[in-house]
């Protein structure tokens, strides 16, 4: 297939494709096979202050377009995306690595992102209450914020950047997002789609490069609002700060260190294609994978043997063959730093079962592979129980009770997403209401939340935002509380009462 016509890509500002005032670029990889597939502007601050400027212009207008009407947009960007979900799958396995089954449901998330925002341009609902004076009426409505900067991560390309700007568009705000430069083909993708779907000129904005740069310049623009920002603990720490003195309002997703709870009644069957599918997808590079594994000591050791026997049957390759299970790692850095948890594991005195290894032989020697990788006997405070790894490596844990299990789970500085395996009605309530995360599996994966249910978690994974479902709104919207006096006189609340 052709790839894209461009040999290197350009801003989108104004509704146009404009070269960056830097005039630097870098190329982009793919990780399965170490080709160029494009360059990629690494834009300067005045690109970002130009895209500000369009989209706080583009923002009074599209305010005042009725919501149902800005939803039409979104509806034909999500007619548009399933056309051409195939064309945009493949260029999305080519520059993240993820295999082609993972990328049409990373796409079809897109989707149906786009259909429901849609449906919440008819709804968009606020609240009327009764007032406590005669002849008063009183309701709240949301209110768009202004403009909005999205900070995407290479991960989840298309799915997390529609999480973001499909809520922002519908509720009436202008867009001006910073994609990660390892994926930015679907960002250049999914700004055309905008364009070819009527969305008006200005309100989105892609500005490609840095997070030193280009995220740096969002939080200095004094007319960017909110920051909504997808990443690393230790970059979202950075932006809350940084936006907190600018009072700015953020919102932040920061990945995890998810476990698996397999109970001594668990269907073992199910339990290992769970975590099989949790840990080792994406090559275990998401934000909700499954790192570590809290097993009954009762079936630890059965567990463990199927467990290995699965993994040696994961196929490891170029996504783009409809039979590879596992893709490689998004780049040389990611590699190095998986490999380093290995050795880590084993100074700690975790006995590594299998892989650990970086795959260097064959077709493998031309991308960024690395062996799917299963540790044991690991302590619950070893660093490679406790640290987000974002590699294939899952550490099992023993344990000799629901409620040890529970307690581990939490001991972790994250609470994204938590699942737990078993029979027992009365621990599956309990582990509901126990685990500390945002999202909760009873009998699955630590991965599979759909669009229509909030998105994030607890304690370092965030902070108290969700992206995703109706509550996403709430990041790009602001409460307005309305009062309409028709009783003719000037009443005074709290003092004019009987």
């Amino acid at each position: 297939m052709t790839l894209i016509h461009e040999e290197q890509l350009k801003n989108f500002i104004d509704g146009k494709w404009v070269e960056p005032s830097s005039g630097k670029a870098t190329a982009v990889i793919n990780p399965a096979t170490s080709e160029t597939l494009v360059n990629v502007p690494l834009s300067a601050a005045s690109d970002v202050e130009e895209a500000t400027s369009a989209a706080k212009k583009a923002q009074k207008t599209w305010a005042l377009v009725p919501a149902p009407q800005r939803a039409e947009v979104l509806y034909r960007v999500g007619l548009i995306m399933k056309e051409r979900k195939e064309r945009l799958s493949q260029l999305l396995t080519m520059e993240n690595g993820k295999v082609i089954e993972e990328a049409r449901g990373e796409v079809q998330e897109g989707i149906d992102m786009a259909f429901y925002m849609a449906g919440e341009g008819r709804r968009l609902f606020g609240q009327t209450t009764p007032s406590e004076l005669k002849d008063k009426f009183a309701m709240s409505v949301r209110a768009p914020v202004g403009v909005v900067g999205i900070i995407t991560p290479w991960n989840f390309p298309i799915a997390i950047a529609t999480w973001k700007s499909f809520p922002a568009i519908v509720a009436g705000n202008a867009v001006v997002w910073k994609p990660a430069t390892e994926t930015p083909i679907m960002a250049y993708e999914l700004a055309k789609i905008f364009e070819e779907a009527g969305l008006p000129k200005g309100v989105i904005n892609v500005v490609f490069g840095s997070g030193s740069t280009v995220g740096e310049a969002m939080i200095e623009q004094q007319d960017i609002r909110v920051i909504s920002f997808t990443g690393s603990n230790e970059v979202g720490r950075g932006i809350a700060g940084k936006c907190g003195q600018r009072l700015k309002k953020v919102s932040l997703e920061m990945g995890g260190k998810n476990g698996v709870i397999v109970m001594d009644d668990a269907d073992l069957s199910l339990a290992v294609e769970g975590i099989l599918w949790s840990a080792y997808g994406t090559s275990g590079q998401r934000c909700t994978a499954c790192s570590r594994v809290m097993v009954h000591e009762k079936v630890k050791d059965e567990l463990e043997e199927r467990l290995q026997k699965e993994i040696a049957k994961l196929s490891i390759g170029n996504g783009l063959d409809e039979s590879i299970k596992v893709g490689p790692i998004i780049n040389s850095k990611g590699l190095e730093k998986v490999k380093s948890y290995i050795s880590i594991g084993k100074e700690e005195g975790a006995k590594l079962l299998t892989g650990g290894y970086i795959m260097e032989n064959g077709d493998h020697k031309k991308g960024n592979y690395f062996a799917p990788t299963l540790f044991t006997d690991v302590k619950p405070d070893m660093r490679i129980a406790q640290e987000e790894i974002f590699g294939p490596v899952v550490s099992l844990i023993p344990v000799k009770s629901f409620e040890e299990a529970v307690e581990i789970n939490n001991s972790v500085e994250f609470g994204l997403s938590s699942s737990i395996f078993t029979q027992n009605v009365n621990q599956v309530f309990a582990a509901q209401r126990d685990l500390d995360t945002g999202i909760v599996y009873v009998n699955a994966g630590t991965t599979g939340a759909e669009i229509h249910l909030p998105f994030g978690g607890t304690k370092g994974t965030g902070n108290g935002h969700r992206d995703s479902g109706v509550a996403a709104l709430d990041v790009f919207t602001e409460w307005k509380a309305v009062y309409v006096d028709f009783s003719g006189k000037l009443q005074r609340a709290q003092i004019d009462v009987e």
